[in-house]
């Protein structure tokens, strides 16, 4: 039942990002459930959503980490590699759930990298940052929220090391990591809630398979129809 419950308060969140748990309790309720709030705000804080800001939180900031200025403000972003970003989502699954992370490049939306993992430690966050910088052209600026993950000495460091500036939203800018919230978005609607994967193995290679149609196929609007890989240079 609490899977069951974790799988529609996901969907209502991608529509309601502002619901905090008495408006998703009763929104639950309307739907024939019998739940109360301490259950719903157990399993928000379970996914890590909240609705301070219309974005999930699955990363929770750890006050002893160093926290990078937010340097975004004003910048005009003009060219492929010139600003990357990260977030974590919650994905569900038949028999459970997993957490996704991924990295994007900010101009063309492209898909750089990305790792599923069953924990929110930072070990599948480094990964795929890894990967990326491995495979692609540093970029100018990295820009991530506050969660522990992102602000972690294993993480900056990495960064730090290749010389790339980093940049953390504030509390409240509710538009730091737009882009990526829209390819959440994209991501669950397209694919992830189509399927209900029956296990870990089945989610990754189908997401595999998304993320490749997502980057190289997929066109979109607001790339004149574009696909990522064409604006990024994949495909040129």
């Amino acid at each position: 039942m609490n899977l069951e419950l974790m799988g529609m308060i996901d969907e209502q969140y991608m529509q309601t990002p502002f619901y905090g748990r008495r408006r998703m309790t009763e929104w639950i309720k309307r739907q024939g459930y019998v739940v109360n709030q301490k259950r719903v705000g157990r399993l928000m804080g379970k996914m890590g959503i909240e609705a301070i800001y219309p974005k999930k939180k699955l990363s929770q900031r750890n006050v002893e980490h160093r926290i990078f200025p937010y340097l975004l403000s004003g910048i005009d972003i003009v060219h492929p590699n010139q600003v990357w970003s990260t977030d974590i989502t919650y994905i569900r699954m038949l028999h459970g759930f997993l957490y996704l992370v991924a990295i994007m490049d900010w101009y063309s939306r492209y898909v750089l990298s990305w790792r599923l993992s069953n924990t929110l430690d930072t070990w599948f966050c480094t990964e795929a940052l890894g990967e990326a910088l491995a495979a692609y052209e540093k970029p100018e600026i990295f820009n991530s929220d506050q969660g522990s993950q992102f602000t972690s000495v294993g993480f900056t460091s990495i960064l730090l090391h290749a010389g790339v500036r980093i940049s953390m939203d504030g509390r409240g800018r509710v538009f730091d990591n737009i882009f990526i919230e829209r390819l959440w978005r994209t991501v669950k609607y397209e694919e992830i809630y189509l399927k209900d994967y029956e296990d870990g193995h089945e989610a990754l290679s189908s997401l595999e398979r998304y993320f490749e149609f997502y980057n190289h196929e997929r066109p979109h609007q607001s790339l004149n129809y574009k696909t990522p890989a064409n604006v990024f240079g994949m495909n040129n």
